[in-house]
């Protein structure tokens, strides 16, 4: 047993679930330790997989109650399908993207400076956004939004394609910007 290796890993575990429920980059703060501690080759990416894996499965436990009610209503309420049908399309322009520039993107910017740089870019953006004057909200729920709010949400989620910008940052960002309360953005945004 590798013991330095677990102790990496352990480190490693411990950024993830700092970062994951905050709107600061996982994968970003992923990277830059995995530079810094030598972590990195074919066991750091399978290893980054699972960690996030796990992440993932903590949001669903969180939104559980609304993942469930959503499911169970969706034969028979028309807002239930249009939640899932808005985080259908809040999905699509990431993956589009993801198809046509995935591995130029992980081949030319999965490196700690691009990384450094766009938590420095980001948290001036999240400053500036949390001190610009009060803008008027129109949606106050996530089942108050359109395709069209769920459309503009997914393209500010679009940002996040670039390392070191939070995926949840962009889109609570790109949200309220758009005019959704910080929780409708929030919500949506781990959807």
């Amino acid at each position: 047993m590798d013991i330095v290796l677990l102790v990496k890993a352990a480190i490693m575990g411990v950024v993830e679930g700092l970062t994951e429920f905050l709107p600061i980059s996982s994968t970003g703060h992923l990277i830059l330790a995995g530079a810094l501690l030598g972590f990195e080759g074919e066991k750091a990416k399978v290893f980054d997989i699972a960690i996030q894996t796990g992440a993932i499965f903590a949001v669903i436990l969180v939104y559980w109650q609304k993942i469930r009610s959503t499911l169970v209503e969706l034969p028979t309420s028309a807002q239930a399908r249009r939640f899932t049908l808005n985080v259908f399309i809040g999905f699509l322009p990431a993956v589009v993207l993801a198809l046509l520039f995935g591995k130029l993107i992980q081949e030319h910017l999965f490196t700690p400076m691009v990384v450094a740089t766009t938590f420095i870019l980001g948290g001036l953006v999240i400053l500036w956004a949390e001190k610009r004057p009060n803008a008027v909200v129109r949606v106050h729920s996530v089942d108050d939004m359109t395709p069209m709010d769920a459309l503009k949400v997914g393209l500010a989620q679009c940002l996040a394609m670039v390392p070191g910008t939070s995926r949840s940052g962009a889109t609570i960002i790109g949200g309220m910007l758009l005019g959704l309360s910080r929780k409708a953005a929030t919500d949506f945004s781990f959807f």
